[in-house]
């Protein structure tokens, strides 16, 4: 009997597994706090007993799988909806293959989703739950759309062409605004919460950015306000290296985004939104009456 070779220069299968291995991604699903962590420990098969031991734990895991060159991305997990998930399809929660399967179906699903680059717990942790608030959100202003129907006059699909306005709303807001980083506010009236939605643009050309999943949940919530005729506020804050901020305001009237003075961003800016006092203004900051976007962006029309 003879031994095995290997051929000189030619990698190993356990090298060629191993290299396999890194382009196959990893979603590791996060219990961000107490309530849900404590809805889990009602399953057999789940070992932990300490939140705190938990989230030690799964910071250990995921920043092993970054020294191993492996692409990680961290879900959030919701209890709630995995047992809703587990009675639709019939399977055991209490298995961890499905706890597994329904994990590496959450970004699929829409459900918040962050790439792991590194970063410590205490900044993913609230990064995720931003990023839950925001797809919800979406969901929401887009449901509302979707349930405007057709308009009986013109025959357009209502929220379709309010998203279309919005979204050229917003393009114009950008390339007027100019070089910068623009960080944007909208926030309108939807029931007993508003719908508010943020958006920041780095722009370091002339030229506007293109759309991105940021842009176009911004726009699904402007559109809201667009497609219902409802008062909605938006201001923009513009910072560039060697020049002060600046603060600009819109409201939007019938589709339209009419300029606050600089009186009105002024006051908007210094005054608690829940107390209604005035709070003194930021130093080194300049408050800017909103700028015209130009006749072609009127009222909206369907």
């Amino acid at each position: 009997m003879t031994a095995r070779t290997e051929h000189p220069g030619r990698p190993t299968a356990r090298a060629l597994r191993r290299a396999l291995r890194r382009e196959v991604p990893t979603t590791v699903g996060l219990l961000a706090d107490e309530e849900d962590f404590t809805a889990m420990r009602a399953y057999r098969t789940f070992p932990f007993d300490d939140h705190t031991a938990y989230l030690r734990h799964t910071e250990a895991l995921i920043g092993r799988l970054a020294t191993e060159g492996l692409h990680t991305d961290i879900a959030l997990f919701d209890p709630v909806d995995y047992a809703w998930h587990c009675t639709d399809t019939g399977r055991d929660p209490d298995a961890p293959a499905h706890r597994a399967r329904y994990t590496a179906s959450i970004s699929a699903a829409g459900g918040a989703v962050l790439t792991y680059t590194g970063q410590p717990l205490d900044l993913l942790l609230p990064a995720l739950a931003d990023t839950a608030v925001r797809r919800a959100t979406h969901a929401y202003a887009t449901a509302v759309l979707a349930d405007l129907g057709t308009c009986a006059a013109c025959h357009q699909d209502i929220g379709g062409a309010a998203l279309d306005h919005a979204t050229a709303l917003l393009h114009r807001l950008l390339e007027r605004a100019g070089p910068g980083t623009h960080h944007l506010v909208c926030s309108t009236p939807a029931g007993e919460d508003p719908l508010t939605a943020a958006l920041t643009a780095d722009r370091t050309t002339a030229t506007a950015p293109a759309a991105d999943w940021g842009a176009t949940e911004f726009s699904t919530v402007l559109a809201v306000s667009v497609a219902l005729d409802t008062p909605a506020g938006l201001v923009m804050r513009t910072s560039a290296e060697g020049t002060p901020d600046r603060l600009r305001g819109w409201r939007l009237a019938r589709g339209r985004l009419v300029p606050l003075s600089a009186a009105e961003v002024f006051n908007a800016y210094c005054t608690d939104a829940e107390t209604g006092e005035p709070i003194g203004p930021e130093p080194g900051v300049d408050y800017r009456a909103g700028f015209e976007l130009g006749p072609d962006m009127g009222e909206f029309g369907h």
